[in-house]
């Protein structure tokens, strides 16, 4: 008996792509509600569009995978949201009906959510969660450094982004985790390592934001507002960590004051020698070091000078974080890494001046053990104190300085932060033109190109850890490894070529010796032309050179076209590459002679 093959009418059942996705639009109408609530419920869920290798609606469709829309229609906050939507609905009655007591009575009950089940299921480890703090870090500085817009930002957004943000940073400047820092022309880059993740983020430059008409917040309110309950989690289970309470509480003097990054480090100093700990002091616990006043054992004593500090602070002064020089109860153990940064600018002081980023570097210095202060109200030392070792200055000083302090730019600071060493200030005084800003997340070597000044670097880094001696013209040392040299820093590129030929002709000469001791123990002539060995060295290289092009050549007809056809994406890629340095000293070598050509 023949079996016939099922006919399916169609619509009555689906398979394949057909079934495992659908647009947009199905999405919506499935879930029955409007379009920007299902795209704030893709956001908080963490469910992304998906691309179907084939399209069945067409390609000018959005799809989404069906698991990931049932998973959105089973969650609580879709009935939540529907009841916040009906609910609003019986506000808009009451306005319209001009009963202004129900109306404002409604306002006052409106039901809340909150995002903790959901972050708990997005991320169920707390390394999870810092893997993903990157972007999460740059939208809430960023939202932290713009202006309130009526009817577009909120006020508490914007203070609670700033809260959070200084709530961070104060966590890494205690703790010393900050690792790299670099300034471009998008914003300052931050690269810290908590718990062994390594997480980066940018902020703005303090300017005025000017925002147009033209920019949809809506979406960004969404992520901003998950990214909001996701920073508050994880500086509470930081804070926990080494032993501080959260969330902190601030004085609302000082909070009044928009000085919370201030009030963060009062309330880190003053329970710095407790058992408990709290987060806001210790963020500038160094301000209340530097000011030489001890913290009593009675807490009115503690009171009475958060008081006597608070009308000292001008309201626009974000904070002074700094000296967080004290040891916390139940801190993990510090790595090496750690070690070195709290290290770095030991026993010396800094004080800015008013045209420096102050933000900025309030953050960083205290990060690498430094101390800082600036010039207003509350600062815990003035410009006149004899122990500042550096002022940090942004414009040519032309009044009185100091013999005994060094003026240098703010760009020597995060040289020497991602350098590891304190660099010479001879090439940052004031009024000069500073040395380029080399980026600490660009890889020289694997780009193959190494500037002029990171070599430079790399040889006062190897100088003061003394590992290498410098390289001699003549002697034994010849015989060492150029490449190890290189890796120290030691030698630069050219120069590490010119010792690899030095060392292959001096091997030559040495087999020529032997050969020529053997010729004469058996009374064979020879020849002791030096000439000779060079000859034979380019011709062995070029020797070897057409039979490493040939084995290539051969090795890409044995292989398949996918793999030739990669291989050849990566030879242009390197060819590419090796373009774009020949570019770089090209302009390199235009520039000095340019500037040979004005001084002659």
């Amino acid at each position: 008996m023949v079996k016939h093959k099922h006919y399916r009418p169609p619509g009555k059942k689906k398979e394949g792509n057909a079934a495992r996705y659908i647009t947009r639009s199905q999405a919506v109408k499935q879930l029955q509600v409007s379009l920007p609530l299902f795209r704030k419920l893709c956001i908080l869920k963490g469910v992304f569009p998906r691309e179907p290798k084939k399209k069945v609606k067409g390609n000018h469709h959005t799809y989404y995978h069906l698991k990931d829309v049932s998973f959105i229609q089973h969650e609580p906050l879709l009935e939540r949201l529907r009841e916040i939507r009906a609910y609003e609905r019986k506000v808009k009655k009451a306005d319209a009906k001009k009963n202004r007591d129900r109306a404002n009575l409604l306002r006052q009950r409106r039901p809340t959510y909150r995002l903790d089940k959901i972050i708990l299921q997005r991320y169920p480890n707390f390394i999870d969660a810092l893997r993903d703090l990157d972007d999460c870090l740059t939208m809430v500085h960023l939202f932290a450094a713009l202006p309130a817009i009526e009817e577009r930002i909120e006020v508490k957004r914007i203070h609670n982004c700033r809260r959070l943000s200084h709530e961070w940073q104060a966590y890494i400047s205690r703790t010393h985790k900050l690792r790299k820092v670099f300034v471009s022309v998008k914003g300052i880059y931050y690269q810290a390592e908590v718990k062994g993740q390594k997480v980066t983020w940018l902020t703005p430059h303090p300017l005025q934001q000017v925002l147009t008409e033209d920019i949809d917040f809506n979406i960004m309110l969404n992520f901003l507002e998950f990214y909001e309950a996701l920073l508050a989690f994880v500086n509470c289970h930081l804070y926990r960590s080494i032993n501080v309470k959260y969330p902190p509480i601030l004085d609302p003097r000082l909070e009044a004051l928009a000085a919370d990054l201030y009030a963060l480090s009062r309330y880190f100093d003053a329970n710095s020698q407790s058992a408990v700990l709290d987060p806001q002091a210790s963020s500038l616990s160094g301000s209340g070091n530097v000011e030489s006043q001890q913290i009593g054992d009675s807490v009115s004593e503690s009171e009475l000078r958060l008081a006597q500090l608070q009308h000292q602070l001008p309201s626009n002064e974000p904070g002074a974080l700094m000296h967080l020089v004290k040891d916390v109860a139940g801190e993990e153990e510090e790595d090496d890494d750690t070690r070195e940064c709290k290290k770095l600018f030991k026993d010396m002081k800094f004080f800015l001046n008013r045209e420096v980023y102050r933000e900025s570097l309030l953050f960083v210095i205290p990060a690498f053990g430094g101390t800082v202060s600036w010039e207003g109200d509350g600062a815990p030392f003035e410009e006149n104190d004899e122990s500042i070792t550096h002022q940090i200055v942004d414009r040519p000083m032309h009044g009185r300085q100091i013999l005994a302090r060094e003026y240098v730019q703010p760009q020597w600071v995060y040289d020497c932060i991602n350098a590891r060493i304190i660099l010479p200030t001879g090439g940052y005084l004031a009024g000069r033109d500073p040395p380029p800003h080399l980026s600490p997340f660009v890889d020289n070597e694997a780009e193959g190109y190494v500037p002029d000044y990171a070599e430079t670097i790399n040889q006062w880094k190897t100088a003061g850890r003394s590992e290498v001696l410098p390289l001699p013209g003549v002697g034994k040392e010849d015989l060492e490894d150029p490449q190890n040299l290189l890796a120290e820093g030691v030698i630069d590129r050219a120069k590490a070529k010119e010792a690899v030929e030095k060392k292959k002709k001096m091997m030559a000469l040495e087999r020529q010796y032997h050969d020529e001791l053997n010729k004469e123990l058996h009374g064979v002539p020879h020849s002791s032309s030096v000439s000779n060995i060079d000859n034979h060295i380019s011709g062995k290289e070029t020797e070897d050179k057409e039979e490493f092009d040939d084995d290539s050549e051969l090795a890409k007809l044995v292989l398949s076209g996918k793999r030739r056809g990669k291989l050849e994406a990566a030879e242009k890629g390197i060819k590419r590459k090796k373009d774009h340095i020949d570019v770089i000293r090209e302009r390199k070598r235009k520039l000095k002679e340019s500037q040979k050509s004005k001084e002659g």
